[in-house]
């Protein structure tokens, strides 16, 4: 369960931050400031987000209806897959640093940028239908810090050769297909 739980939110929070403004706004930033404290200031603030989100998603879990809290996540699947198919390139996320520290000046814009985005709220949504929350955490966290990296050392490469509405579109199509998953899930188990 752990190990499924892992993949599913490492996979699913992977495509849908792939090409996100943040990761953009990370390649930016270490381009004109220290890499470790950049990266350093976005994997904090992840890493809080993501705690945030799998508390959040347990108190779901252990006050609520587990069909309820199933079928709600997949509606919240659904309406982020419809976001991400239909965003624009001009949707932005964008931020500036403030603050003497780099590292502090990141962790806020990552923080502030990211609270309530749809990869948080889809760890939300995952971590409110397991029993088992760690691998959820893991997984999202780990994902997010990834894209990090690669936004970080390769994301001028990457966004060369794979258009921005080509993540999106992917991502969108993950998190209908992660709806249609647990619909069927919550229907075929009733929990």
């Amino acid at each position: 369960m752990f190990v499924t739980d892992f993949i599913k939110a490492f996979t699913l929070i992977f495509l849908a931050e792939m090409g996100d403004k943040t990761q953009i706004i990370l390649m930016l930033l270490a381009a004109r400031h220290s890499w470790s404290r950049v990266f350093g200031g976005a994997a904090l603030a992840f890493s809080i987000l993501g705690i945030i989100a799998v508390a959040a998603g347990q108190l779901l879990y252990s006050y609520l209806d587990p069909r309820w809290v199933g079928i709600a996540a997949a509606i919240l699947f659904a309406v982020l897959g419809v976001m991400a198919l239909r965003a624009s390139e001009d949707d932005d996320e964008s931020g500036a640093i403030k603050g003497r520290s780099v590292f502090w000046g990141v962790f806020g814009l990552i923080f502030l940028a990211e609270l309530g985005d749809k990869t948080q709220l889809a760890t939300v949504s995952l971590a409110a239908t397991v029993k088992a929350p760690a691998g959820v955490f893991l997984g999202a966290t780990l994902a997010l810090w990834a894209v990090s990296i690669l936004g970080i050392f390769f994301g001028a490469t990457i966004m060369r050769r794979v258009p921005e509405r080509i993540m999106k579109r992917v991502a969108g199509i993950i998190f209908l297909l992660f709806a249609a998953i647990t619909i069927v899930h919550v229907l075929s188990n009733g929990s």
